[in-house]
């Protein structure tokens, strides 16, 4: 895996005064104990659709169906475990009323073939796996750390704030690509998207 980009002090002010400035995305952070999971990362498509939001002038929860925590737990792969930690994480958040889609990032190699139609090798961490989302400006990670937050951004920061959105063909096929376009098109239509 290549190294990730490491963003500036100012992009790592602007994606904090995001993160913490969106009323689902500060509440998550600022519950983050309450987690107490391994390699857990606030990660994905929100992140982006608040950055979308705010350049766009939409209200904050504009379009946003649900927001991802990813983890890295491979010492339980089995399904009852993550969705057991899925239904404690839903009672954490219920008040949000937004969905929390919890997945435990080294199990995904089991199913996705089923969904997905192609197999996949198995991720050995969180930050790898957040390195093969669908698009470059969803593919960010944070969590709380030390004197702010943590932050994971394998192709930098830039799509994110331009606001631009850019396949990243590490993993998916140009249908899951097309697919998402479409919607994210019909509730952002001035976004601007790069081809396949």
């Amino acid at each position: 895996m290549k190294p990730f980009k490491r963003p500036s002090a100012d992009d790592r002010d602007r994606l904090t005064a995001l993160v913490l400035g969106h009323p689902y995305l500060a509440s998550i952070i600022a519950r983050w104990q309450e987690l107490a999971l391994p390699d857990c990362w606030l990660s994905g498509s929100a992140i982006a659709q608040a950055r979308w939001n705010e350049a766009f002038g939409f209200p904050a929860a504009h379009g946003i169906a649900d927001v991802d925590l990813v983890f890295f737990d491979a010492s339980d792969l089995s399904e009852e475990a993550e969705v057991a930690h899925a239904a404690r994480i839903g009672r954490i958040f219920a008040d949000m009323p937004v969905r929390i889609d919890l997945k435990n990032q080294a199990r995904v190699h089991l199913w996705y073939e089923g969904r997905f139609g192609y197999a996949i090798p198995p991720y050995d961490s969180a930050a790898q796996a957040i390195a093969t989302f669908p698009t470059t400006s969803a593919a960010i990670g944070v969590q709380p750390g030390v004197g702010g937050l943590d932050i994971i951004t394998p192709f930098g920061l830039a799509d994110l704030f331009a606001p631009v959105v850019r396949p990243n063909r590490a993993q998916i096929t140009e249908a899951i690509y097309e697919a998402k376009l479409a919607r994210w098109k019909a509730l952002w239509p001035d976004l601007q998207a790069i081809d396949w």
